[in-house]
């Protein structure tokens, strides 16, 4: 007999109780918690977009340059081929036209213009979809002798030794309208030969240069600016202002021995033109449209203010090419006979002044200032290349102001090829020199935050050199595309990775520019005084005889 009869069945019962409840427990920890909480992901920041951006490059051809997309080519014809800045790809190739002989795109990066051997003006869209059957045509005068092509953002303008005038089209193609005498009564100006002022037609006028130089005879006459010989006795040139409203020109403005090129600034306040006769960049205030002359004065915040109608280079420069950079307020300049770059400071207070610093600052007077020590006008000279004559035939900026890039055509050391140097605009010195394919002519360029690519063209060469620059990556060769033919010239559709395009007017050898070749390579053949007896077919040619 029990004296607790019912403990035993409690005890099974609590027992029961405690395993389920285990159970439970265990199957509970085994789901885990019941509360998720809710994770958001965090995206990667990784690089910068690419930019929608193209180096467009035309080439002359000596065969049938039938493409497997353009079965219309025909023989001597020229060819676009659009370069991708993001896959460094040939995206399209098309026949523009026989034997061109210039080439640029418009201010937007939107159409491209060649001048052709046949007389007429190839237009064709910047657009990866582009086949020959695309490509628009605009005949031209017989008698016409168009040197230079500056298409704006609507219409084009090419400068005509028929007559010294410049003729303007318009249309979709475009089609004559109207020739400009450039010369006026009191103002003479002969072998106009280039175009600058406002790429959007905002500003109030374009520029003609005009060397003054006879233009009887184009195959030796246009050859007068290329000899340095020739430049102490060169007459002085002039740019002449023509009014966008209207088309009408206004008086002449002088400039130095043989203007050969020139750059508007992006703001309209400032035109230089470079003198390689005199080694000199003539100084145009485009707001007052008269040079940059002034008796010095106060402006409105009490500061001396000093006008340069006139920037002077070190002797035997021969500035012929350059770029305005507006993060710095410098202007970039190629001087092909010294074999150096020049960076020229020029900024201009917020009064469209130009600003300068003394050596006494603040100054009551303004002899009291004493001497400029620094400001517009103070040039800063760097030796570029590897050889004593590297001859620089173009200069490039990146758009934050970082560096620059100059195309040494001569700089050969027996190799076969130049060279490009990279400048630290903030040190003025080279970082290094950079062989490439060919003797290269033109280098252009587009920036897209920190990462940029540099083309480097050759005349002599099917090849077009890129060269990226990051912060990763510092300014080697990225790759070299290989192109249909030898290449005229090249540009990018835009140099900030965004949109606009500041190199919209274009450059053909002679005239004061150089020539398709080397001058190692015409001196190899020609002989030492080659350039006496040269003629402008002979600095057109991309190939020895």
């Amino acid at each position: 007999m029990r004296l607790f009869p019912m403990i035993s069945g409690q005890r099974r019962v609590f027992w029961a109780q405690a395993t389920g409840a285990l159970v439970v427990a265990l199957l509970a920890a085994g789901c885990g918690d019941n509360y998720r909480p809710v994770v958001t992901p965090v995206p990667s920041s990784g690089p910068p977009a690419q930019p929608t951006s193209y180096a467009a490059v035309v080439s002359t051809t000596t065969n049938t340059t039938v493409t497997t997309n353009n079965p219309q080519c025909s023989e001597n014809d020229g060819v676009v081929t659009y370069i991708d800045y993001s896959g460094d790809s040939i995206m399209t190739e098309a026949c523009i036209g026989p034997n061109p002989t210039a080439f640029t795109i418009d201010e937007g990066g939107y159409t491209g213009y060649t001048l052709n051997g046949d007389g007429t003006l190839s237009n064709f869209s910047i657009t990866t979809t582009l086949q020959t059957k695309n490509v628009s045509f605009s005949t031209l005068s017989p008698t016409s002798k168009l040197v230079n092509l500056m298409p704006p953002s609507s219409g084009l303008w090419a400068t005509d030794l028929n007559g010294d005038v410049v003729d303007l089209f318009s249309g979709s193609p475009q089609a004559f309208k109207l020739a400009i005498p450039v010369a006026s009564l009191g103002n003479v100006a002969t072998m106009p030969m280039f175009i600058a002022g406002s790429g959007t037609l905002t500003g109030q006028r374009e520029y003609v240069l005009s060397q003054n130089v006879p233009d009887t005879n184009q195959q030796v006459d246009a050859m007068t600016c290329d000899n340095p010989a020739n430049f102490a006795s060169a007459p002085s040139g002039v740019a002449t202002p023509i009014e966008i409203v209207n088309d009408t020109t206004d008086p002449a403005i002088p400039v130095g021995r043989c203007p050969v090129y020139a750059v508007q600034t992006p703001d309209l306040q400032r035109l230089f033109v470079f003198n390689r006769g005199d080694d000199t960049i003539t100084v145009i205030n485009s707001q007052n449209n008269t040079l940059d002359a002034c008796t010095p004065f106060q402006n409105q915040n009490g500061q001396w203010v000093t006008c340069h109608p006139k920037i002077q280079l070190p002797s035997g420069s021969g500035p012929i090419y350059g770029e305005y950079n507006s993060a710095t307020q410098q202007l970039v300049v190629a001087n092909y006979d010294g074999g150096t770059v020049s960076v020229i400071d020029v900024p201009i207070d917020e009064y469209g002044n130009d600003a300068n610093t003394y050596t006494n600052n603040p100054c009551t007077t303004y002899a009291s200032c004493g001497p400029i020590t620094g400001g517009f006008g103070t040039v800063h000279t760097i030796t570029v290349g590897n050889t004593s004559h590297p001859n620089p035939a173009s200069v490039t900026v990146l758009y934050d102001g970082s560096k620059a890039y100059s195309a040494n055509q001569n700089d050969d050391n027996g190799n076969g090829n130049g060279t490009v140097s990279v400048i630290n605009l903030s040190t003025y010195t080279v970082e290094k020199t950079i062989p490439v394919a060919g003797h290269p002519r033109t280098v252009v360029n587009t920036q897209n935050s920190e990462f940029a690519k540099i083309y480097v063209d050759s005349p002599d060469s099917p090849y077009i050199t890129i060269i990226e620059s990051s912060p990763t990556i510092t300014d080697q060769i990225d790759t070299t595309v290989l192109i249909q033919g030898l290449p005229i010239d090249i540009r990018t559709t835009t140099q900030n990775g965004v949109s606009g395009n500041n190199n919209y007017s274009s450059r053909v050898p002679g005239y004061g520019q150089p020539c398709n070749l080397s001058a190692g390579q015409l001196a190899s053949y020609y002989g030492a005084g080659y350039l006496s007896t040269l003629t402008l077919s002979q600095c057109e040619a991309q190939t020895l005889p």
